[in-house]
């Protein structure tokens, strides 16, 4: 995308001025205690940069979950706080309290905005994973201050854009549900990708729409459009898991051998075996989405996928905070696999090229 008329935080005066971060510490908590603080170091680099240009005093703005009341205990900043200051110990940085307890946050209300900008001189975006959102502290505060993109969100930039020019022979695969969302997605790579291999719920829908047997699988209840459906570049599972309704008995199988009591949960190993050899001789790889009900245990297909792409060195876009965790799992080269912050943020930067945080910053 034309990155012109935005400033970058390598360029901005911070000099003795307050400065606003806004950042994605929406970490996974349990029972108070942060599960995984990639998105809290992948801040640490913008921080200690406006340290360095002496910002005077940074303030960090984050959401963090969904609080259910306007003060919810459960969803306070305090452990990712404390975090921050274990990794980075600076007396110059404040993080603000949750931003969605207040519920203008996320109505973009201006008055709102207005309170935050007060709090700093100059507006810094480093959550590249939340730009996808029409927010306050998105899009209504970058226009109040002197504003600039963070470190993290012209790397996600930086590295996103190749993947709208993939080179020919270029491999997609996209997992998870809702296919109706995922329809401007899914036409946009087809057009540029050699195949676009599909797992999870997607692949179901698309299973359904070529007249195959899909069994107690979850389906969208919006059909596939005709033409996506029958276009040969875009791949499902041959085989696949399955697992009976309300038991734990599960059994490989083609997937026109499904039984009706059954649905699909994971890529099966024939696809798996298959789709790792296409991986490994791609010239580029995009990735976003699990290719089995990962949050339930079912994470094989994706697992195997994972780790054919860490030993593979192709270069490659992963994100989507399943498929992130799973390549993770495995030592890779970060100078050829990036690993995106953005799950939602990723998919909408590739269907339209931009997002409104990356807009707003523009001067």
């Amino acid at each position: 995308m034309n990155m012109q008329n935005i400033t970058s935080v390598r360029d901005i005066d911070v000099s003795g001025k307050r400065v606003l971060v806004r950042v994605d510490f929406n970490v996974p908590l349990k029972d108070g205690k942060i599960e995984n603080d990639v998105r809290i170091k992948a801040a640490l680099p913008t921080l200690k940069l406006l340290i360095e240009r002496g910002a005077s005093s940074i303030v960090v703005l984050t959401h963090l979950g969904r609080p259910k009341t306007p003060d919810d205990q459960a969803t306070r900043v305090a452990p990712v706080a404390q975090r921050l200051r274990e990794l980075l110990n600076a007396p110059q940085i404040a993080v603000h309290e949750n931003l969605r307890f207040d519920p203008r946050e996320e109505t973009n209300d201006p008055v709102f905005a207005q309170e935050l900008a007060s709090l700093g001189d100059v507006y810094v975006n480093d959550a590249f994973s939340n730009s996808h959102r029409n927010h306050a502290s998105m899009v209504g505060l970058p226009a109040l201050l002197p504003s600039a993109a963070g470190l993290g969100l012209l790397a996600e930039v930086a590295h996103l854009e190749p993947a709208l020019t993939p080179p020919p022979g270029s491999v997609a695969l996209i997992g998870g549900a809702k296919f109706e969302t995922k329809v401007p997605l899914i036409k946009k790579l087809l057009a540029l990708y050699s195949e676009v291999l599909l797992g999870g719920a997607l692949a179901n829908d698309v299973i359904k729409a070529r007249g195959l047997p899909f069994g107690a699988s979850l389906v969208s209840q919006t059909p596939v459009p005709a033409d996506i459906a029958a276009d040969e570049h875009l791949v499902v599972p041959t085989d696949a898991i399955f697992a009976e309704n309300s038991s734990n008995a599960e059994r490989s199988g083609l997937v026109v051998d499904i039984r009706a009591n059954e649905g699909i949960i994971d890529i099966g190993p024939a696809t798996a075996k298959l789709w790792v050899e296409k991986i490994s001789q791609a010239p580029f790889v995009l990735w976003n989405g699990p290719m089995g009900i990962y949050e339930q245990g079912y994470r094989d297909g994706t697992d195997v996928l994972a780790a054919a792409l860490a030993a593979s060195a192709v270069p490659a876009v992963v994100g989507g905070g399943d498929t992130a965790a799973a390549v993770e799992k495995y030592t890779f080269d970060p100078s050829k696999v990036f690993v995106s912050t953005g799950g939602g943020a990723m998919l909408e930067f590739l269907v339209t090229g931009t997002l409104p945080g990356i807009e707003a910053l523009r001067h």
